[in-house]
């Protein structure tokens, strides 16, 4: 169901951002960041307003360029990206244990991809939980047209502050969401509250790794790269993510980086000199059509004025993450795996 012609694509630029508002709230959302000036104190404070203006501006791209599933992973060799996605979300409903008549939730579910696949894949109902009323209102669409309205539902909340009754849920999942949180142990900790005790939580996070240097200007500058491309407010290390798992009271039953498990780098989409049809937008001739594409639309009036902004900082998300991959101190697959401990015998809900 999504939207991937040029005409989808300038009609839905902006989300609920009225034509007129595009440009400044583009500028606005760049002077967040680092390479434009901005601090990192000053992201995190306003955590909900970077990750709303990011995804208003951003929605139609990623459908326009990657379809309903807003994430990447690795890949075999014959594998479609498409393919490598639907795979990782499977890999995920496995990990969790996912069966009939289990209520999950989805942290941060984007227009709704993964939850649809996933919902398919073990019978379950589930629940996203997103921040930004454009992508609630593309999956609710999207829901409708995979005829799963009577199992998935959406649910407008902040994840640092979900709406949602303690014990509520069977499982939980995250697929490079919890990356837009201003901390990890209050996203984790509140992924705990709502799980009922036993139950496993599953994420990817986007993460620093231990070949980071901060004291390289190099690896800083892709980093900020990476912040201002995909909306970050800051990037965490794989340790720093693993120590916030344990501090909100799971059991780390799993952390690993999945990047070392496949042959085709989760980064390969990014490298525009690599040829894959399934793909296409991502190789140089793919950028140059839609660079073009979109200049013409924004001259023409059809796209709102500011879309070439937002094209321009998805390019500095791309070749961002491109540099970390490859240089390896930046990973878009860490795994993790934690379960909330059981109750006590003789323990009930109400003493918890």
């Amino acid at each position: 169901m999504a939207k991937r012609g040029a005409l989808d694509l300038a009609s839905g630029l902006g989300g609920k951002l009225s034509k007129q508002q595009v440009d400044s709230a583009a500028q606005q959302y760049v002077n967040y960041h680092e390479l434009y000036g901005g601090e990192e104190e000053s992201r995190k404070s306003n955590y909900a307003e970077l990750a709303n203006k990011y995804y208003d501006l951003v929605t139609s791209f990623y459908e326009y360029g990657w379809g309903d599933s807003f994430h990447l992973a690795g890949r075999w060799h014959g594998e479609t990206l498409r393919e490598s996605i639907k795979r990782h979300q499977h890999f995920m409903a496995l990990q969790l244990g996912l069966k009939e008549g289990m209520k999950v939730l989805d942290v941060g579910c984007g227009i709704g991809g993964p939850l649809v696949e996933i919902a398919r894949f073990s019978s379950t109902s589930i629940t996203g939980l997103n921040n930004n009323d454009y992508q609630i209102s593309r999956g609710q669409e999207f829901i409708l047209s995979a005829g799963l309205s009577e199992k998935c539902n959406f649910l407008k909340g902040d994840f640092m502050d979900m709406p949602i009754s303690d014990n509520s849920f069977d499982a939980a999942y995250s697929l490079q969401a919890t990356c837009h949180a201003p901390n990890a142990l209050g996203v984790y900790s509140e992924v705990y509250r709502v799980l009922k005790p036993g139950q496993y939580f599953a994420l990817d996070e986007w993460c620093l790794t231990d070949q980071f240097d901060s004291n390289n200007a190099r690896h800083r500058t892709i980093k900020a790269e990476i912040e201002l491309g995909d909306g970050l407010p800051d990037i965490r290390t794989t340790r720093q993510c693993i120590q916030a798992m344990k501090d909100a009271g799971f059991e780390v039953v799993c952390a690993k980086d999945l990047a070392s498990d496949f042959p085709c780098p989760w980064y390969q989409p990014m490298d525009p000199t690599h040829i894959s049809w399934s793909s296409f937008q991502c190789t140089r001739i793919g950028h140059f059509i839609t660079r073009t594409i979109v200049n013409t639309l924004e001259f023409l009036r059809i796209a709102p004025a500011g879309s070439m902004k937002v094209y321009n900082f998805l390019q500095t998300a791309s070749e961002g993450l491109l540099k970390g991959g490859r240089e390896g101190i930046f990973t878009a697959n860490f795994f993790i795996l934690g379960r909330k401990p059981a109750l006590e015998t003789g323990t009930t809900i109400g003493n918890l």
